[in-house]
Formats: structure tokens, sequence, C-alpha cells
């Protein structure tokens, strides 16, 4: 509560926020407007090797030689946006060069350089910065400065996604403020919570836990950007969060997650809703290994037709509907919505409760006491599954389907665990079965990693393997033609929902509430803020911290 309070009186008096929060970039007419954030958490760092995924504020002080397109296709050449880089072209199958753009420089003046694209290449790589983007470069075998503004990427393999490799993982840093840094220092160095970025904002203010504060870089020459200062305030519980925003004492909250917040947002006249797809989604992941000895197959779900019948046991629409009411989607396989590869249309294995049942009878399972649960040998039909305890989400869904299995004769008993303990058990291998949630890339070689043999011991938790689906994933992978790659990745998803290593339940809809005077909201479902520097408030419209200052 301490530090809410702290939040109000810094950002509920408008004046007193402006005056105290540095130098602000000129204002005049258009040119103007406060977005206040309403965020969960505060960023731990600020420096771009050593964040998992997509950092909203990162987002906006760093960026890429280039970017995805409106397509989001990471395969082949086409569909991508030029940022620090105005131009590339391929000297042949192994390389590709990069025409820097002459106008970028850094929000301390000095210019864009080929050095500082090798310089971040170093530090991506390097093992002692621990880069969880290290292994989506692998393939990069160096990257050379030609001469001022040209660099070149050398791969040590063909593939179809060299161009993604080398423009989406690595957010190009200054290596003039960097350099002089012992590399295995740069993580916790000060120069990490002070960034020098090359994006459209620049790190004004950050009071850790309370709020932080970025100034549009005037002069960023990709253009102005449309609001002239964005705070992130932090308010960690999520209830008072979306009281600011329905009080107006902030303008944004990046996603609502259930249907309550959502219906009282919409309630709020000064608020409008924007849906957009997210890149995650939910599953019951099965253990193909013994829990307690990985060198053996799990008693249960070894059985590709146990897996089968308890995949049509669950009722997903149900489920999703009770969690999530109209703010989610049935998942069908291991795919989320921001892949280019989503179809309505992708194999399933539907709800079918009499064939689960028949499965199940099939496999000498029968509820011989009269008790409700399924014996086979003296063996009731009884597993655990393992849930995080502080997402209610999961908790709520797990619930009706643990009441799903029993109609069915299965009882599933619920492990809800703290963190700590959750990530202790579940990348041992140390479970029956994950309630996991998944966040994907937009490329579909992140199903290879969560689902792959080549995954076993990274994120394929349960162990799953089969080679005709690595073999179909591979091919996919290699293709150069698109809608080759896609009728490959197309048979690979069927394969894998035949064999049902998972029950692959739903995807939560993202649900954003925004101010109605902020004109020009997009968003992008892998990067949500990407596009939050084009974002504007019209001056008829403007309020008193819009215009503050001027």
């Amino acid at each position: 509560m301490i530090k809410l309070v702290r939040s109000f009186t810094c950002f509920g008096a408008v004046t007193v926020l402006i005056a105290a929060c540095g130098t602000e970039p000129e204002c005049s007419g258009e040119w103007c407007g406060t977005l206040i954030v309403a965020q969960g958490a505060d960023a731990e760092t600020l420096f771009p090797p050593t964040i998992q995924g997509s950092n909203a504020i990162t987002d906006l002080i760093f960026l890429r030689l280039a970017d995805l397109g409106e397509g989001m296709n990471t395969v082949g050449d086409e569909g991508f946006v030029p940022q620090l880089a105005s131009s590339w072209s391929r000297l042949d199958s192994l390389r590709v060069r990069f025409s820097l753009d002459q106008r970028a420089s850094w929000h301390d003046g000095e210019p864009v350089t080929a050095r500082d694209v090798v310089f971040t290449f170093a530090v991506y790589s390097d093992t002692a910065i621990s880069s969880p983007m290290a292994s989506n470069i692998d393939k990069i075998t160096e990257v050379i400065e030609v001469d001022e503004l040209t660099v070149e990427f050398r791969f040590s393999t063909v593939y179809p996604e060299q161009l993604f490799d080398a423009v989406y993982h690595m957010r190009i840093l200054p290596s003039h403020h960097l350099d002089s840094i012992v590399m295995a220092d740069l993580p916790g160095h000060p120069a990490s919570r002070d960034p020098v970025g090359s994006g459209p904002y620049r790190l004004a203010r950050w009071v850790p836990d309370q709020f932080l504060e970025l100034h549009a870089d005037t002069s960023f020459f990709l253009g102005r950007p449309g609001m002239r200062r964005v705070i992130w305030q932090v308010t960690p519980d999520k209830e008072a969060a979306l009281a600011q925003v329905v009080t107006e004492q902030a303008d944004v909250i990046e996603n609502l997650r259930s249907p309550q917040n959502i219906a009282r947002a919409s309630a709020a006249p000064q608020l409008r809703l924007v849906e957009y797809p997210t890149p995650s989604h939910m599953y019951l992941q099965f253990n193909i290994r013994d829990p307690h000895d990985n060198s053996k197959p799990h008693r249960l779900f070894r059985d590709r037709t146990m897996r089968r019948a308890l995949s049509m046991a669950v009722d997903r629409e149900t489920a999703m509907r009770a969690v999530f009411g109209d703010y989610g989607e049935v998942s069908v396989a291991p795919v989320s919505r921001v892949l280019s590869l989503w179809s309505p249309d992708l194999p399933r294995l539907d709800y079918d409760r009499a064939r689960a049942i028949e499965l199940l009878e099939g496999l000498g399972w029968h509820d011989t006491d009269g008790d409700g649960i399924r014996e086979r040998n003296g063996e009731r039909l009884s597993f655990e599954l393992v849930t995080p305890s502080s997402d209610a989400n999961r908790h709520n869904a797990a619930v009706i389907i643990q009441d799903q299995f029993r109609q069915v004769g299965v009882a599933m008993e619920l492990a809800e665990l703290e963190f700590n303990s959750l990530i202790a058990r579940v990348p041992a291998g140390d479970f029956d079965v994950f309630f996991g949630f998944a966040s994907q890339d937009p490329t579909p070689t992140t199903i290879r990693g969560s689902w792959g043999t080549a995954g076993i011991g990274g994120s394929n938790f349960g162990s799953y393997s089969n080679p005709r689906f690595d073999t179909l994933m591979d091919q996919a992978i290699a293709t150069f033609d698109l809608a080759t790659s896609t009728d490959l990745w197309r048979q690979a998803i069927e394969e894998i929902v035949a064999d049902a290593p998972a029950i692959w339940l739903f995807s939560p809809k993202s649900v954003m509430a925004v101010h109605r005077r902020i004109e020009n909201v997009t968003v992008r479902p892998d990067q949500w803020a990407a596009t939050m520097w084009t974002w504007r408030v019209p001056a008829d419209r403007m309020i008193d911290r819009d215009k503050a200052g001027t």
C-alpha cells in the first residue's frame, strides 16, 4: 500500500509530476501528450541481451536492424521492415550484407555504425552474458564490419530464416557506451540501468518499484514520436492498476486478463477496449517418462491410446468459457495465432466423451468397486497435475477439468506449487502432468524446441519424441518455398495431434484498455508496445497533463 500511495502522489497531481520528472522535450501543437501505463512489475533490467523475449520498455529504447512486417512472416526475405538498416542484399546463400541508415543516431548524438552491430553480436553470443537469445543466433558464424555503414552477416548453413535470425533476436547496442566494460560485468553494470539507445524514446528517470519515465527523441530519424512522454507506473496489484485506469490516473493497462476486469473497464466511458491475438496458449503436458526414474516410461502416459482418451475427455470449450468467458479461444494444436501457419482448420482431437470411455474400457480400465474411479489389476486410474499456485486462471481451469475427468472415471489430484518448487520439479521431469502456459515467438521453429526430440532436457519437459514429427519439422524449417513449408508444418501438426503428448486447451485473448483521447492505437501480438511511438493525442482532446510544462 505504501508504494501505491507514492505512485498516486507522483502521478495523481499532474503539475507535480511534470515539474519533478526532468527536462521535457519540446511540446507544441500535436507534439504533446503524456501516456501513463499501469503495469504490474518494475523492469529488472533495460539491458536487451539478458531479457527473455520482448520487453515493452526496451522495445521503445532500442531498435533492431529490421523488424517483421504486418504479415509476421519469418521465412525468406519478404515482408521485413527497415529500422537501423535502410536496406540489405544477399551476396550468396551464406552471406547477407546490411546498409545502415546514415540518419540513425544514439540518444547521445553519436551515429549508429557497423562497429555497433559487430559489438552487439559479440555480446549476445558471449557465454559470460548467457543471453536467452544466444541459441537463436548460433547459426551466425560471424558479423564483419565492411565499412562504417555496412555490415555483413555470415551463416554456417543455408536455411530459410537467416534474415529473421539476423534481425529479430538482437537489439543493437552502443559500442562506444559499453565496450570499455568487462563483458561478464555488463548485465549488472550501472550502464544497464541507464541505457543509451537509438529508438523513439530515451530514459529520463527511473525510481525503482515506483515508476519509469521515457521522453520522446524529437529528432528520431524514422519520425517524431506521437507522445511526448511515456510513464510506466508500477502497481503490482492488478485491481489497483485497473482502478487507476478507470479513475483516469493512468491511460493504459495492457492486459485485463479476466472477464470481470474487462467488464469493469468497458463500463468506464472514457476507455475503449482493444483486442488482439495472443502468442500464448495453455495446455496439459503428459510426462512420457516415469517421474521417479526418467530412464523408464510412465506407467500411464507411455500409452498413446491413454493420452488420446484423456484428451477426448476434456470439454475445452466449456472450460474455456467458464474461465475466460468470450475472451478466449479453444486451442487445437501447439500453434498460437501469432504464427503464420495458424489456421482454424488445423488438425485437432475433438471432445468426445463416449469415445474416451470406449478407449479406456478397451485398455482394461473398469470401475469394479463402484467408487466412480476406474481400476486395472488393482491399480486406480489416477495421477497428479502440477500447476502454479499463483495463477487463478489455471487453478479454475484445473478444477473444471478435474471434474470432467472424474465423469469418465479418472482421478486427477491437484498439486498447486509455489514458483520455486515448480521450477525445481518440472524441468527435472518430476511430474505426471504439468499445466503449462507457453508464449511463442513468431517463428514456427519455436514448436521444435518445445515438442521435438531436440527439446528434451530443455523446454520439452514431458520428453515427447516422435522421429516422423522431427523429420517433418526439419524439412519444413529447411524449405524456402512458403507454401511447401506450410504444408510440411501441417503434416507435422497432424502427427503430434494424433500422438497427443499434451491436451492443448485454450488461448486467452489479450484485451487492452486505453483512454479514448489517444488515437492511432495499434498493437503487435508479439510486442504489444512496438508501435506505441506512433500513438498520439489530437490537440483538441488533450487533458492538463498532456499540455503541462509547455
